[in-house]
């Protein structure tokens, strides 16, 4: 029966990661998504949270996905004039979002998920082995 827990945690660690990743995408599609008037903010960043819930049917702790948060960091501006949403000074607004920092985060969101098929198809293919022991 520990075959099976594992079977759901893994599982819910890889609809967790899932989460995460298209939270991550979110972030790195709105990289330059400004506002289109000097008093409307750009795109604020989102990060994603994690939260342990306890199954009581498989007696395990699982992985969730929790509350998305936004993060709260300075705006950075840029002297771009002529854009419908520069301040009176020529300044816009731009997202608090670093590309680097989201792709970061999106390799590490793959590796994890990744890890979690792992344990997945190692689980499966010892659950097949002990089946056809016990069929020979």
């Amino acid at each position: 029966m520990d075959m099976i827990k594992s079977l759901f945690i893994s599982a819910s660690g890889l609809k967790a990661q899932n989460g995460r990743m298209r939270v991550i995408a979110e972030n790195i599609a709105n990289a330059n998504s400004t506002g289109r008037t000097p008093d409307e903010e750009p795109y604020r960043r989102k990060i994603p949270t994690f939260k342990a819930e306890f199954d009581r049917e498989i007696g395990a702790a699982k992985v969730e996905i929790g509350r998305i948060a936004e993060d709260d960091s300075d705006f950075k501006s840029t002297h771009m004039p002529g854009h419908p949403a520069a301040d009176e000074n020529g300044y816009v607004l731009q997202p608090n979002v670093n590309t680097l920092l989201e792709t970061t985060d999106m390799r590490e969101a793959q590796r994890s998920y990744e890890a979690n098929l792992n344990v997945i198809e190692t689980t499966r293919k010892m659950l097949q082995r002990t089946i056809d022991i016990l069929r020979a």
